[in-house]
């Protein structure tokens, strides 16, 4: 069996980083140990998932789910235009920077959606747990967007469930759309950083049991603490790239379409 590689332990031990203290430590504990950790993290989710999350009602609102959706996009919009902005410092270019590029405008989509549906913004100015390093050095700028899109991924596979339990299948599904492009950034982000393979995991770990569950986790990281030298406002940016297309979420077997 191969061995992880040195990066692939330093990318798992960041996700470790997100483990609650509470009822998922003893679920997100294993992630410590590297790859296989991943894998057997995932496979106790399913468990989870099975004997306990399914059986009882979702913990959050409409409006509260929207509301941490919201300004998670606008942690990453903060995130993604500043390592634009330092692109020549990180050693972006070509079609490395123009998926970013990409990447910002699709963030900034999201934030628009969940905004124009009610989402309220619990934040607006962050931190990074590397600080300004974050945008200087391309190892720190691609761990740091693996540690969040790993987050978001499981805040909107949570929001799956919840908004299933809230009665309302069409935004489900929204959440579920959301949370495949997370997911595409978070491969584009490995194949940036020469992780291979670029699509490693086989099922993405839930690593919050509701999406209320996520601030919390987000804020132990380092990224709700802003201070003189560590601090990053949210700013709206332009979504003008021909590039991106499915601008509006779309299903044939939904009603809830756009931002309406």
């Amino acid at each position: 069996m191969r061995k992880p590689t040195s990066k692939n332990i330093a990318n798992a031990n960041l996700m470790a980083s997100f483990s609650a203290a509470q009822s998922r430590r003893m679920l997100l504990k294993g992630a410590a140990a590297g790859v296989a950790g991943i894998a057997a993290m995932s496979a106790s989710g399913l468990a989870y998932a099975k004997s306990d999350t399914a059986k009882r009602p979702a913990a959050d609102s409409i409006v509260s789910i929207l509301t941490v959706a919201r300004t998670a996009e606008q942690l990453a919009v903060t995130f993604y235009s500043n390592g634009i902005a330092n692109a020549e410092k990180l050693g972006l270019s070509g079609n490395d920077l123009e998926n970013i590029k990409a990447a910002l405008v699709e963030e900034q989509i999201h934030q628009q959606f969940f905004t124009a549906n009610g989402g309220q913004s619990l934040a607006d100015t962050f931190s990074f747990p590397e600080g300004p390093k974050t945008f200087t050095d391309l190892k720190t700028f691609i761990a740091t967007q693996q540690q969040l899109e790993g987050v978001f991924d499981s805040a909107f596979l949570a929001a799956i469930l919840e908004f299933a339990q809230l009665g309302r299948p069409d935004l489900a599904q929204i959440a579920g759309q959301v949370a495949t492009v997370e997911s595409e950034h978070r491969a584009l982000g490995r194949m940036i950083g020469g992780l291979m393979p670029a699509d490693n995991w086989a099922f993405t770990p839930v690593l919050v049991a509701t999406v209320g569950d996520a601030p919390a986790l987000v804020k132990k990281a380092g990224y709700l603490s802003p201070q003189s030298g560590n601090s990053y406002t949210y700013q709206e940016v332009s979504t003008d790239n021909a590039g991106v297309e499915q601008r509006k979420p779309f299903s044939a077997n939904s009603t809830v379409q756009g931002n309406g």
